[in-house]
C-alpha cells in the first residue's frame, strides 16, 4: 500500500499525540477518529488535516470502514468493550497500555482475539526512547556483563487533568502501579529475560488530590511508591516512583548493573519543565567496575520529534516499527501476552501495598 490509513479510538491527550506522531511518518494519513467527548473528537480531527471522518462512537467508525490500521487510545476502563468490537475487525492493531485493568482482563481479551490473523501490538512506548532503546543495545552486547540488578526512577509531575478525572480512580485506570507503571515492569522483563515471581510493594497518596474530590468522589490513586521485583532467574528490580517531584531534572532513570558495570538511562521530562522551555538531550552512562572512567554519550533526538509528544520521542518510533508490519507482515514486537504480563506485576504491586505483604506469582 502507498498511504497506510490509521483510524484513532479514543481523541484525548494520548490519541492527539499518536496523530502528532504519526503525520512525522511518510505514508501515513489519519482518516477518521472516534471519541464520545465532541470537543476532543473536533480538536483531533482539526489535528489529522482535511478528509478525516470524525464518529461519535467506535461502533460507528468501524462500521464506516475505509481504514488500513487501528489504534485504540481511549480510557483503561474502555479498553475491554472497545476491543470486543475492534478485534473481530482483522486488521492490524495498536492498544494502548495497558491492555487491562487486571490481569484476568487481560487473559480475556487475549481469548476473544484467539484465531485472529491480523497483530496486535500493545502500545509499551518506554521500550522506544532512544536512551532507553540504546540501554537496551548495550546490556544486549554484555557491556554490563551479567545483569543481576534493574532500578527505575521516575521523578515526575502528578497525573494530568483528563476528560471526567478518569485517571484519578483504580477502578478505571486499575491503579497507579498498573495505569502509569506497566511500562517500567515491562522493562525489568525486557531487561531480565525472565518472568517475576515476588513482588513487594509500599505505596501511599500523600501529596496529590488529597483534598479533592471529582464528580463527588475522592481519589484513591498512589500518588508514590517503592516496588521490589524478584525474577525466576535470580534478577532482582526496584521502581522509586514520585509523582510530585517536577523539579526534577531526569524525570527517568533506568540503571542496569551486571558484574562488568552499571548503565544509566537518564531520560528528561517534557520541555514545559526546563527552565527554558526547551527539549533536553538524554543521556546515556556507562560505569566500568574496574578503574576506567565513566563514559558519557548525550543522546540526541530530533526536536520536531521529542515536541510531538510526553514520552521522549518514544512514540514516533514505535509507530515506525509498527507501520512497518503493517506494511510487510510479521509479529508484533509487544504481544499481549506482554501486555498482560506488566499488568500482572502491577496488579500484584497494588495488592502488596493495600495488604503491606508481598505477593507471589
Amino acid at each position: 500500500m502507498s498511504t497506510i490509513r490509521y483510524a484513532i479510538i479514543g481523541s484525548g491527550m494520548m490519541g492527539q499525540e499518536h496523530i502528532r506522531n504519526l503525520a512525522l511518518i511518510d505514508g501515513t494519513q489519519v482518516s477518521a477518529v472516534a471519541d464520545p467527548n465532541s470537543e476532543m473528537r473536533r480538536r483531533a480531527a482539526e489535528l489529522a488535516g482535511p478528509g478525516c471522518a470524525a464518529f461519535d462512537h467506535h461502533g460507528a467508525l468501524l462500521a464506516a470502514g475505509g481504514f488500513d490500521a487501528l489504534v485504540v487510545a481511549a480510557p483503561n476502563h474502555l479498553h475491554r468493550p472497545i476491543l470486543d468490537d475492534v478485534l473481530k475487525v482483522d486488521v492490524p492493531l495498536l492498544v494502548e497500555k495497558p491492555l487491562g485493568l487486571d490481569g484476568p482482563q487481560c487473559r480475556e481479551i487475549m481469548a476473544t482475539a484467539n484465531g485472529r490473523r491480523a497483530p496486535v501490538w500493545v502500545a509499551m512506548e518506554y521500550r522506544y526512547m532512544p536512551p532507553i532503546a540504546r540501554l537496551l543495545d548495550e546490556v544486549r552486547k554484555g557491556s554490563a556483563g551479567v545483569p543481576r540488578m534493574i532500578a527505575i526512577r521516575e521523578h515526575r509531575f502528578p497525573f494530568l487533568s483528563k476528560v471526567g478525572d478518569w485517571n484519578r480512580f483504580q477502578d478505571q485506570t486499575g491503579g497507579t502501579m498498573i495505569e502509569k507503571c506497566c511500562h517500567f515492569f515491562d522493562l525489568m522483563r525486557l531487561v531480565s529475560g525472565s518472568e517475576a515471581v515476588r513482588v513487594y510493594a509500599s505505596g501511599g497518596m500523600d501529596v496529590n488530590f488529597r483534598d479533592e474530590t471529582f464528580g463527588g468522589r475522592k481519589a484513591d490513586i498512589l500518588d508514590n511508591a517503592f516496588v521490589i521485583v524478584d525474577f525466576e532467574n535470580g534478577m532482582r528490580a526496584m521502581l522509586d516512583l514520585c509523582m510530585f517531584a517536577e523539579g526534577a531534572y531526569w524525570q527517568e532513570t533506568v540503571s542496569v548493573t551486571g558484574d562488568k558495570a552499571r548503565i544509566d538511562a537518564h531520560v528528561p521530562g517534557p520541555a514545559r519543565f526546563s527552565t527554558d522551555g526547551r527539549e533536553r538531550h538524554a543521556r546515556l552512562v556507562i560505569s566500568p567496575r574496574d578503574t576506567k572512567a565513566p563514559v558519557s554519550e548525550d543522546i540526541v533526538t530530533d526536536e520536531a520529534i521529542l515536541s510531538a509528544g510526553d514520552h521522549h520521542g518514544s512514540t514516533f518510533y514505535q509507530h515506525e516499527r509498527f507501520a512497518r508490519i503493517v506494511r510487510e507482515g510479521g509479529l508484533p514486537e509487544v504481544s499481549m501476552d506482554d501486555g498482560a504480563r506488566a499488568v500482572e506485576i502491577g496488579a500484584a504491586a497494588e495488592e502488596s501495598a493495600k495488604t503491606g505483604m508481598p505477593v507471589t506469582l
